[in-house]
């Protein structure tokens, strides 16, 4: 989608919500990943409290310019785009260490938004990023927690041993809930799924796309930074959302059917 059309579907979708007081919050230029890509722009909200050390392997690939260039060499529809490696297939990596999992996560009360809840867990967000649980503990809401792998969701690729991920990076074109426990999440797509979607298919693609430049918005000269903002998650308009979904999907609805809403920063 051209950028401008994006802006003026974003722009829409704002309009869009529901007419309460709503909270916004710009997006971090340290924490945001920008990817320009050979089918357009994805950025990427991370989140470090979740994953410091995945978050800080990516920002230091992509100052290192170790992204630059790398193909999408493995896109399954329905599924991921995989990147990240320098050799363009699997099992390349970077010359730093391997990371150690981070594939779970604790959670105080007040820290994330429960939007499903169950006798034996919940379901809910920590900014963009969706997330499942346990049930909270009843002395002080902690919950012990771990990325819900739907659409969008960002994760570092590994081989067979649990603390073998690297510098491979993935983007889920749709919700794949296996992935749960066993992959590390460190961010969501908050603008370009729509590029993620529309990245060449193939094991390998047979005319592969790439990341042309993976840089932070942090590092961008002011004038060319994007400029978005997200939506608080514990924004009473937020739970208006959350409602309309539950009340359409009824007892199929999950955390995978709601977005945090995201548009450019006015």
């Amino acid at each position: 989608m051209p950028f401008r059309a994006l802006i003026a579907s974003l722009l829409g979708l704002a309009a869009a919500l529901p007419a309460v007081a709503q909270t916004w919050h710009p997006l971090d230029p340290a924490q945001t990943l920008v990817i320009d890509t050979t089918k357009g722009r994805i950025l990427v909200e991370m989140r470090p409290e979740l994953a410091p050390r995945a978050v800080e392997r990516v920002i230091l690939l992509a100052h290192e310019q170790v992204y630059d260039g790398l193909l999408f060499h493995r896109v399954i529809d329905h599924f991921v785009d995989q990147t990240g490696n320098p050799n363009n297939k699997d099992g390349g990596t970077s010359a730093h260490p391997d990371l150690t999992p981070e594939f779970s996560f604790r959670l105080e009360a007040g820290n994330y938004l429960p939007v499903a809840r169950a006798a034996d867990g919940i379901a809910g967000f920590v900014g963009s990023l969706p997330i499942a649980g346990g049930a909270p503990r009843p002395s002080d809401g902690r919950v012990g927690a771990w990325a819900a792998y739907c659409a969008g969701v960002v994760g570092m690729g590994r081989q067979e041993a649990p603390g073998s991920a690297n510098s491979e990076i993935f983007f889920m074109r749709d919700p794949a809930r296996r992935l749960d426990h066993d992959y590390t999440a460190f961010g969501r797509v908050v603008v370009g799924l729509d590029v993620v979607r529309a990245i060449a298919v193939g094991e390998p693609p047979a005319a592969p796309d790439r990341m042309l430049r993976v840089r932070l918005a942090a590092d961008l000269p002011d004038a060319d930074r994007p400029r978005f903002e997200r939506m608080d998650e514990h924004d009473p308009a937020f739970a208006a959302l959350v409602a309309k979904a539950r009340a359409a999907k009824g007892a199929d609805f999950s955390v995978c059917d709601i977005e945090v809403p995201v548009r450019p920063a006015h």
